[in-house]
């Protein structure tokens, strides 16, 4: 069973509205009204997709018998805010920090990809959920609103992670390089395409090419 300290639920919070905030500027610049519009969809996205992350690294390592828990970067928010006005977010708010005497790389290969798995099915889902309310969305404000949020949290989670993946410093993506160079390509392989997918023919029209328009 998952258990949380108080200020390991006070850093989850805190780096879950920063992040948000992140990402809502990236995508609106310096629009406020944009911002406070876009905000709550970006939350379910981000919400979803950091935290599930973050928990996906903790279950793995509590399975394996170790204690973990998650700690808030405050230099890494401060760099994430920072790009987020150059259109991009640096998203590294904090980490779950595995306490173990030892621990092979195995191990710490399976608790790293954990959290990148998690955001590739978390977009997957989203992806699912926004076809099959597509075609509703042109006639209810309901599901329209549920294609947008789907959108974001589709895009949100692809970037999370594939940038988590990337074999540099402390990133997920060196300790899973560490211990399966396969599996390392294969789970960048997947969240760098469906990254790339949106920026290069659109949501909608990867949506209205599984429809069948």
């Amino acid at each position: 069973m998952l258990k949380f300290t108080s200020s390991e639920i006070r850093d989850l919070f805190i780096a879950f509205v920063v992040i948000s905030l992140c990402f809502g500027i990236a995508n609106t610049g310096r629009d406020m009204a944009a911002l406070m519009a876009i905000l709550p969809m970006i939350m379910v996205g981000v919400g979803l997709g950091f935290i599930l992350h973050e928990l996906g690294h903790k279950f793995v390592s509590m399975k394996y018998g170790y204690w973990a828990e998650f700690k808030l970067w405050p230099q890494g928010l401060i760099f994430a805010l920072i790009t987020s006005f150059f259109g991009f977010v640096f998203a590294a708010p904090g980490a779950v920090y595995t306490y173990a005497n030892y621990m092979t790389d195995e191990i710490n290969g399976k608790i790293s990809v954990a959290g990148p798995v998690v955001n590739i099915v978390l977009a997957a889902l989203f992806f699912i959920v926004a076809t099959l309310v597509y075609r509703s969305a042109f006639t209810s404000q309901t599901s329209l609103l549920i294609y947008q949020i789907c959108a974001l949290g589709y895009s949100i989670n692809s970037f999370l992670a594939v940038f988590n993946l990337l074999p540099i410093g402390n990133l997920d993506g060196s300790k899973v390089l560490r211990w399966n160079v396969g599996i390392w390509i294969v789970t960048i392989a997947i969240a760098g395409i469906m990254t790339a997918l949106p920026m290069t023919m659109g949501f909608e029209i990867m949506v209205r090419t599984v429809l069948g328009f």
